[in-house]
């Protein structure tokens, strides 16, 4: 941004050219945080981190007549990444969209931080895992990965078996908004609580930054609504709901459903 600005403006007018950005600016949001440089963001960013897993969050947009042949191959290469033990690769889910995106699926890894997904990388080249990954090629219209944190507030859930669908929610922040975001939410959702726990909180780190996620479970549609209805009876949800909203661009509902290998469903 404020390189287009200065192919325009003389740098004596160029807005926060030569103001520093404190912590209070990034708080709350101001031109100061907007304007922040990425290494300004990953520092702040790490106030807010559990800081013990780094988590893969892979998207594929599968071509609607190769659904079934991905899912074969889908399956082998992620159980294939999850069972060697030199990769030390955990799978937190995998998922279809039911509702959202058709054909496109979710697969969420974890690493042993980023170390974990530097060894990762350093041994899947010319390896079986190559292959199969390869494999997945011709039945994908595209994909994308994101490297997100944990929020410290909520760990991401073991594996286990509670039926059900599962919701992502996902939010694109304003830039320089993360804390001040994570701050009320993690006020907040102890309303939530009271009815339903939530399966696990990132935020993106590496890829299209400032985004948020978290995903919950639940039996049945009717029992999410049932639920998100009750919730709005505990004093403070409202307001969490209200001053999250000011802080996105962005938000998208997401119901998935697990795939057999996944090992939350």
């Amino acid at each position: 941004m404020l390189t287009r600005l200065a192919l325009k403006f003389p740098r004596h007018m160029v807005p926060g050219a030569r103001r520093a950005v404190s912590l209070q600016s990034i708080l709350h949001g101001s031109r100061e945080a907007k304007e922040a440089s990425e290494h300004e963001i990953y520092q702040h960013s790490r106030l807010i981190a559990r800081g013990k897993y780094l988590h893969g969050i892979e998207i594929h947009r599968v071509k609607p007549d190769s659904v079934k042949e991905y899912k074969k191959v889908a399956e082998q290469y992620y159980t294939g990444l999850r069972d060697d033990p030199e990769l030390q690769i955990k799978l937190s889910g995998n998922f279809e969209a039911l509702v959202g995106d058709q054909d496109t699926f979710y697969h969420i890894l974890e690493y042993e931080n980023h170390s974990g997904l530097d060894n990762a990388w350093r041994k899947i080249p010319g390896s079986e895992h190559e292959k199969a990954h390869d494999a997945l090629r011709p039945f994908l219209r595209s994909r994308a990965v994101q490297l997100a944190q944990e929020f410290a507030f909520l760990p991401t859930s073991p594996p286990h078996e509670g039926g059900g669908i599962f919701e992502l929610r996902a939010y694109q922040l304003n830039p320089g908004t993360l804390l001040e975001w994570e701050a009320t939410w993690r006020k907040g959702i102890e309303a939530r609580r009271k009815f339903v726990q939530p399966i696990g909180a990132w935020y993106a780190q590496v890829g299209r930054l400032h985004q948020v996620y978290h995903l919950w479970q639940y039996q049945s549609l009717e029992t999410r609504k049932e639920m998100r209805e009750n919730a709005w009876q505990v004093d403070g949800w409202a307001d969490t709901v209200y001053k999250t909203a000011q802080l996105a661009r962005t938000m998208d509902s997401l119901i998935l459903t697990p795939l057999p290998f996944s090992p939350l469903k």
